[in-house]
């Protein structure tokens, strides 16, 4: 059992409609839902009543709002204290994007002299909840005007830390040119090697394939990780948008190309995101600034 199912039941029963609730935990109401059910299945029993509009809780959910709420409380006022008694000591704490934490992050931690940290690889919605949660000092992520990252700007900091290009790729073909090349047309679709649909780079290929024609891209297969599309797309499975830091080696190899131009790109920001005040995280970003160039 996650205590995050029991914040989640609590704010639904505040307010009870699962669409308000999953804007307030920054999670998609079909995530909200599962870890409700979740709970349930944990509890033994039916906590939210369903039938009525709008829902409400049962009588068991009732007793456990109760409970879960004094709970809650003694565990936050618990884990305070002890996170007070050793701030002084304890490794920074990193959430990051998978991609992100496999190859900017350590570059960053050498660049910023950092003594050493604890690195949790998430998805976005988990990392960020992590940040708000106090579960983590610093996060990585990415960010861009038309997905952006949504955050209390008077509670947390957010400093450019480099940029990342997604990039169309393919194995070539015998002439060199790419197997699977872009625009594509229905009568010869594509097959995409793509991102979950509640992961920020599925969000990101979403945009870039409305750009294409209807029916010219299909979903061959799928993954949120874009290690496991990478090695997909080196057998000739698919094209897929990986990061262009991930790709450098295959593509200047060959084993990789292009599969389309600059309209087919997607930049995209890096950035840290800490809480005010923090002036032992700032200090570590403007020494990463000093001694790293991002990529």
């Amino acid at each position: 059992m996650d205590i995050r199912w029991i914040e989640d039941f609590l704010s639904l029963a505040q307010t009870r409609s699962f669409s308000r609730s999953a804007e307030e935990r920054g999670i998609t109401q079909s995530a909200l839902s599962k870890r409700i059910r979740a709970l349930e299945q944990w509890v033994g029993a039916d906590l939210i009543d369903r039938r009525g509009f709008p829902m409400g809780l049962t009588p068991s959910g009732v007793l456990f709002a109760h409970a879960a709420r004094d709970g809650v409380k003694a565990l936050t006022d618990a884990r305070a204290a002890l996170r007070k008694e050793t701030r002084g000591r304890r490794l920074l704490r990193i959430a990051a994007g998978h991609t992100l934490a496999q190859g900017f992050v350590p570059q960053w931690l050498r660049a910023a002299g950092a003594p050493g940290a604890s690195i949790q690889a998430a998805n976005v919605h988990d990392a960020v909840l992590a940040l708000m949660e106090g579960e983590c000092d610093l996060l990585v992520c990415y960010d861009h005007p038309d997905l952006p990252l949504v955050v209390d700007r008077a509670q947390f900091e957010q400093v450019a830390a480099g940029t990342e290009s997604l990039v169309p790729v393919s194995v070539p073909a015998r002439s060199g040119a790419p197997l699977f090349a872009l625009p594509a047309s229905a009568d010869r679709p594509i097959p995409l090697l793509a991102y979950g649909k509640d992961s920020y780079f599925g969000r990101v290929v979403d945009v870039l394939t409305a750009r294409a024609s209807p029916g010219a891209l299909a979903r061959a297969c799928e993954s949120d990780m874009a290690d496991v599309l990478k090695a997909l797309a080196l057998t000739g499975q698919g094209l897929a948008w990986l990061p262009a830091s991930s790709v450098g080696a295959e593509l200047a190899q060959g084993r990789l190309v292009h599969a389309g131009g600059a309209a087919w790109r997607f930049e995209l920001d890096i950035v840290f995101v800490f809480a005010r005040p923090n002036d032992h995280v700032r200090a570590l970003v403007a020494a990463s600034h000093a001694g790293m160039r991002p990529g």
